[in-house]
């Protein structure tokens, strides 16, 4: 069974459960620029502090620490500490000629983690995947970053494509099961991914990993970032075939519930969401407990809306362990019947 047909008949059968924030863990760290650099990059000319793709080089040790606890809490899919590390946003610290290393580091640290956390515990991990975590880019195709010139674009769709290329085979080829497009304010860009993704597996004739896609809902007017309604995105990137369409970020729970309602309505594939940990405070902090997230999306749960759940920023393991404990037991949101034609 590939696992494409191993995700399906687990997402029949239960919710299953993503991990929580990356960034939020590392920051528990408390980690300082020589830390960042380690021995290899001691000498970098610039400043790497803050570049957290980097530690899955530099402290691999801390980031398979973090992927074991989730794993612990209960999480069926780990994310690869990937979300900035293809050469665009790697190019902030002139690191860009790295993208291929980290990703590649990454996902082998993921596939550590698991496979160590199944042999210290006793745990059959037959059901726990790593999802190689595809993010936004810092740099965006349908928005210009200069308010003067509304029609200048900052990057073209072949540069976007072409580093996402590059992360996917990074990641696919050291152990990846599944590709997580994620965080999406930009549907362009994300279709710039999908067709990365679906070019590397043409030209390499691989058997294709499934491809989860994630938006992000900015604000109350229930758009993105760069204008679409929900509807209009769902129907932006259904082409790529999915095995689940889903929204985190930018949002708590409380704020995400309608639209997680209104994705359950059109979605034709699964569902995935994975909120912030409420919204932030005056110091840019996460105050929602794990009780309060896990009692919020459990009520998408037993309302048949979803079938994966998870957090996003300010999450930690115990609110995914809160989450875990909440859903345990009820159905997962099935698959609707569509009409034939």
């Amino acid at each position: 069974m590939n696992t494409d047909s191993k995700l399906r008949k687990l997402l029949n059968e239960r919710i299953l459960i993503i991990d929580g924030a990356m960034g939020t863990m590392i920051q528990r760290y408390k980690l300082n620029e020589a830390d960042y650099r380690g021995d290899r990059f001691k000498d970098w000319h610039t400043d790497v502090k803050g570049n957290n793709d980097l530690l899955c080089i530099t402290r691999p040790d801390i980031i398979k620490a973090i992927h074991k606890e989730y794993l612990a809490a209960g999480a069926n899919i780990i994310e690869t500490n990937t979300f900035n590390g293809q050469r665009v946003s790697m190019a902030d610290y002139d690191m860009q000629h790295l993208s291929a290393e980290i990703n590649a580091a990454a996902a082998r640290v993921a596939r550590e983690a698991i496979e160590e956390y199944g042999r210290e515990t006793g745990t059959d991990v037959s059901d726990r995947f790593v999802a190689g975590a595809i993010g936004p880019m810092n740099k965006t195709l349908s928005l210009s970053p200069d308010v003067n010139n509304p029609g200048y674009r900052a990057i073209t769709f072949d540069e976007v494509a072409d580093a996402y290329y590059e992360q996917i085979q990074a990641l696919v080829e050291n152990g990846t099961d599944i590709l997580l497009i994620e965080t999406i304010f930009d549907t362009l860009n994300a279709k710039a991914a999908i067709y990365a993704v679906n070019k590397y597996f043409r030209d390499t004739n691989r058997e294709k990993l499934p491809v989860m896609i994630s938006g992000t809902i900015t604000d109350a007017s229930g758009r993105t970032l760069s204008g679409q309604t929900l509807e209009a995105f769902y129907i932006s990137v259904m082409h790529a075939n999915p095995i689940s369409i889903g929204l985190n970020c930018a949002l708590g729970a409380a704020e995400m519930r309608p639209h997680v309602e209104e994705l359950s309505d059109l979605a034709a594939c699964y569902v995935s969401a994975y909120p912030n940990a409420g919204l932030p405070n005056a110091m840019g902090e996460y105050d929602e407990t794990p009780e309060q997230t896990a009692a919020i999306v459990a009520e998408w749960a037993k309302e048949g809306w979803v079938n994966m759940l998870g957090g996003c920023c300010g999450t930690t393991p115990p609110h995914i362990a809160a989450i875990a404990k909440a859903v345990k037991g009820i159905a997962p949101r099935p698959l609707p019947v569509l009409a034939e034609m």
